[in-house]
């Protein structure tokens, strides 16, 4: 690697990181003001009220950053290197090493640490999580706290690619990205990358036919494909419910 660019590389580690604290911040309120007050209703009124933040945040960005993109420099010079016939950036291998890092992370806080598995119990029942004598406010609140970080590491990968950002970057990227869930298999991890990496792969080589402007359709196509033949995803399991 160019040692000109390790300033560039750790300019980009510190925005990640001051990024990742801030929406982790955010996450932290947003779960007490909007989450919490109706965490006690249906499922349905977490459903919306999770499209009404989603909504607030995207076109009230608008209102404080207006709607109007803003390009600035590319925070790592980009190289292109080749190996036979594959032809790949330094920013694309930096940004497949820092998700892989990323995904074993957040695996391993899940399924090895104590807060982990508090966050599977609460998740699988929240009542008897609270009889366990588990802090069911606090597990809740940190797990917001943690994909609202992760979802600032997304957004500074996705800036890195493409230097320009705008309040609605996010959105597309955001309904691809449960569509990757969905595909791998919700409650999966590495699942839910495999579903990514395929979601990805599948709008690269439709991108490279006639068809490409139905590229993002396909991921959507997908989504409807996995729910009618497999509904748990690739490496979700299948639940049998006893009544």
């Amino acid at each position: 690697m160019n040692l000109d660019a390790a300033p560039s590389i750790l300019g980009a580690i510190v925005v990640t990181m001051g990024s990742m604290a801030i929406c982790a911040g955010i996450g932290i309120i947003i779960e007490r003001f909007a989450y919490r007050p109706v965490r006690q209703h249906s499922r349905l009124t977490s459903l919306i009220t999770a499209i009404g933040v989603s909504l607030l945040l995207e076109y009230g960005g608008q209102v404080v950053f207006t709607a109007n993109p803003r390009f600035f420099p590319q925070m790592i010079r980009s190289e292109t290197y080749t190996v036979g016939p594959v032809q790949i950036t330094n920013q694309s291998l930096l940004i497949i090493v820092v998700s892989i890092i990323l995904m074993f992370g957040l695996e391993f806080i899940v399924h090895k640490t104590k807060i982990g598995k508090a966050m599977r119990a609460v998740s699988h029942n929240l009542s008897v999580a609270k009889l366990m004598g588990i802090n069911t406010d606090f597990v809740i609140a940190f797990t917001f706290a943690l994909g609202s970080a992760l979802a600032a590491a997304a957004g500074v990968m996705v800036a890195l690619a493409i230097p320009k950002i705008d309040p609605l970057m996010g959105l597309m990227t955001g309904l691809k990205a449960f569509v990757a869930a969905v595909l791998g298999g919700i409650g999966s991890i590495p699942g839910a990358m495999l579903g990514g990496m395929i979601i990805g792969l599948m709008e690269t080589w439709i991108g490279s036919t006639s068809y490409s402007t139905y590229r993002d359709a396909v991921a959507f196509g997908v989504l409807i494909l996995i729910l009618i033949v497999r509904p748990s995803g690739i490496m979700g399991s299948t639940t049998t419910e006893k009544v």
